[in-house]
């Protein structure tokens, strides 16, 4: 076997760190956004990043996504009010109710494009009409949720005041389910999707109060401060077309989905948990983004469903004055976030089993 010299030794090592270090360049040359979420484990409505991980529509933007979650919409959005976050994925109302107190929060993208609150009760309750909801003790996720301001509103339809039924915080989930079926609770002021999948995994049935004026308000989505939209404008809409994709992605193959949501919030895959989560995110379709995948405004925000949903909480006393729609959402990302083959998303979910 032929002696290498020292120098040539020298000159190879030197290749090797160069092959190295440009390996790490371009491994950190994916840029990092940092997502806030409320509580964990989320909702199934929140397994878009997942979707967009597993997937590889992240890599495919050259992302790589921090995600963390703050224990709750309002601490979320604080999280990313002082800078800690680029993103905070949740409702709008935290941001309506803060904006007289100097929050700054624009919605970028739409995460369900119907309205995300509803009253309901199990099947068999006595509660049939909206009226029979006098006395009656609503459950909701935490004290003082912004469920509450839907809930009023729609039993102000019917006549009923404030003082004519009570709010308890029963929180999610099981517990949330506990609640109801122990009878501790006659009803709910909750999230839909909160709703379906307490009734696929628990085998219940529910009746359902939604409030039909604000049926297309878009109050769930992605939200930023106007200083990372104006200085990280280029990182947000590949963000926002990664989640685009996997919208296009969870609509076309729910159990692909299902699978995704439960090993992404460390739960067992079971035949039966999979079956009734891959039920659940098909029970939710019309409240996924991509109801129409070949829609190319995927994400769009409607001003003015906002403005109308703003009128809600100076009617309740919430706010002092209607915040500017303009200030709460842009849509200046949404050209570029569908600017994909969304035949080929589609072609590509459904051949996943």
């Amino acid at each position: 076997m032929p002696r290498v010299s020292v120098a040539a030794r020298v000159a190879a090592a030197a290749v090797c760190a160069l092959i190295a270090l440009t390996s790490i360049r371009a491994a950190s040359a994916d840029d990092v956004i940092t997502v806030y979420g409320g509580t964990y484990p989320p909702s199934i409505n929140g397994v878009d990043d997942m979707v967009a991980l597993k997937m590889g529509y992240f890599k495919e933007q050259h992302l790589v996504e921090n995600k963390f979650f703050a224990g709750g919409a309002s601490v979320c959005f604080q999280e990313v009010m002082i800078g800690k976050g680029d993103i905070c994925v949740g409702s709008i109302e935290p941001i309506i109710l803060g904006y007289s107190k100097g929050v700054r929060l624009t919605f970028i993208l739409n995460r369900d494009p119907r309205y995300d609150y509803t009253l309901a009760v199990l099947s068999d309750s006595p509660i049939k009409t909206l009226a029979d909801f006098k006395g009656a003790n609503i459950g909701e996720i935490a004290p003082g949720s912004t469920t509450e301001i839907s809930a009023d509103a729609t039993l102000a339809g019917a006549g009923l005041r404030r003082s004519d039924y009570s709010y308890t915080p029963i929180g999610l989930a099981a517990q949330a389910l506990t609640a109801l079926t122990a009878h501790r609770v006659d009803a709910v002021a909750f999230p839909t999707q909160e709703i379906e999948t307490m009734a696929a995994v628990g085998h219940v049935g529910f009746r359902m109060f939604p409030n039909g004026r604000l049926a297309d308000v878009p109050n769930m989505g992605f939200a930023a401060t106007p200083a990372t939209i104006a200085n990280k404008a280029d990182i947000l809409k590949r963000f926002a077309r990664a989640m685009c994709e996997a919208f296009v992605f969870i609509r076309e193959n729910p159990r692909a989905t299902a699978r995704m949501y439960l090993e992404g919030t460390n739960q067992k895959v079971t035949p039966e948990l999979l079956d009734s989560m891959t039920h659940v995110v098909t029970a939710m379709e019309p409240d996924f983004p991509a109801y129409d995948p070949s829609n190319k405004r995927i994400g769009y925000l409607s001003r003015r469903a906002i403005e109308l949903y703003t009128q809600f909480f100076v009617d309740a006393g919430r706010t002092p004055d209607r915040v500017p729609g303009n200030t709460l959402v842009t849509n200046e990302f949404i050209a570029y976030a569908n600017d994909f083959d969304h035949e080929k998303i589609v072609r590509q979910a459904r051949s996943m089993r």
